[in-house]
């Protein structure tokens, strides 16, 4: 293998979002760490997306209206296609199920905490808001999780990153909002959440806390480079999780929670399918070997939606 160089960088395309800036630089670090690079060898290439454009985060408009998850990936994979970047680097939970084709998603950085954080300038936890309070929320999961548990709060659309969702609280859009631990983290503003929500009480969005890397199929550097930064135990939570959400159909268009924990010799699914509107929640699990993560995901979604009554997805 030929090794990146400060003549020949290894490119790594991200968008520019000080979150996903964050996840490029860990994985520069990464790489410079396993294969003994200097960071001029590692170059950070950003790439604006549909999903970045200020238009539409400031008009708060749902995703499945303008196009769904692929918003945040469509440029960037076009540049890998394209060779302009050797690979790129995704939040996992942002990432639809299937890649184009000559393109992989086989190495996954180590998982951070997984749970939603949630955040208010004025009150202390979701428990302490007040009847009737404002949320807002981008998310369909959350919203919907939110709306089964509290009924009595006004959720509106909340878009943006991380700045821009704080900046909408202090200006008084919302009472509070949540955002995930993992990204708070990445990002040294934790301080920022009032208390992390417990998987028990919320469960968190499938693939939530994990970053990924996608290369070219064709790409023996970049998968020989990869290899080395790869984390299997993520792979594992990550394979259950991801065919969980593929038998599901699962987009942004759909309320969809689902989690797998390491257990002793083997793995923990837990999922969940809920309406918009949080009427119903329709929940599963499954205990496995590793080995079989793909088929036991596959089968708690094929459970839940065997379960679900024939017009539960009919708001779609």
């Amino acid at each position: 293998m030929i090794k990146p160089s400060a003549q020949k960088p290894l490119k790594i395309g991200t968008r520019g979002s000080p979150l996903a800036l964050a996840q490029a630089f860990e994985t520069r670090t990464r790489l410079m760490e396993a294969h003994g690079l200097t960071e001029d060898c590692c170059e950070i290439v950003i790439i604006k997306t549909t999903g970045d454009d200020r238009a539409l985060i400031a008009a708060d408009r749902p995703l499945k209206e303008i196009g769904g998850k692929g918003l945040f990936t469509k440029e960037i994979e076009e540049a890998l296609l394209a060779g302009t970047i050797d690979i790129a680097v995704h939040s996992m939970k942002d990432m639809p199920v299937e890649q184009p084709a000559g393109l992989v998603l086989d190495c996954y950085l180590p998982r951070e905490d997984v749970r939603d954080a949630f955040v208010s300038p004025k009150v202390a936890s979701l428990a302490d808001l007040p009847e009737g309070a404002v949320v807002g929320s981008s998310s369909l999961r959350r919203r919907a999780q939110l709306a089964n548990r509290r009924p009595d709060l006004k959720l509106v659309e909340f878009r943006g990153n991380v700045q821009t969702r704080l900046r909408k609280l202090e200006d008084g859009a919302a009472t509070a909002t949540f955002l995930a631990m993992a990204g708070l983290n990445r990002l040294g503003m934790g301080y920022v959440a009032k208390g992390a929500i417990e998987v028990d009480e919320m469960l968190p969005a499938v693939a939530q806390g994990a970053i990924g890397i996608e290369r070219r199929e064709s790409c023996e550097r970049a998968r020989e480079l990869l290899a080395a930064i790869h984390d299997a135990p993520t792979a594992e939570r990550l394979t259950a999780e991801r065919a969980f959400l593929a038998t599901l159909d699962g987009s942004c268009e759909t309320p969809i929670a689902g989690l797998a924990v390491h257990d002793g010799a083997g793995l923990w699914l837990r999922g969940e399918i809920l309406r918009p509107d949080g009427s119903e929640v329709i929940r599963g699990e499954r205990r496995f070997a590793a080995s079989d993560a793909a088929e036991a995901g596959s089968d708690l979604a094929r459970e839940l939606l065997s379960q679900a009554p024939s017009d539960f997805f009919d708001w779609r």
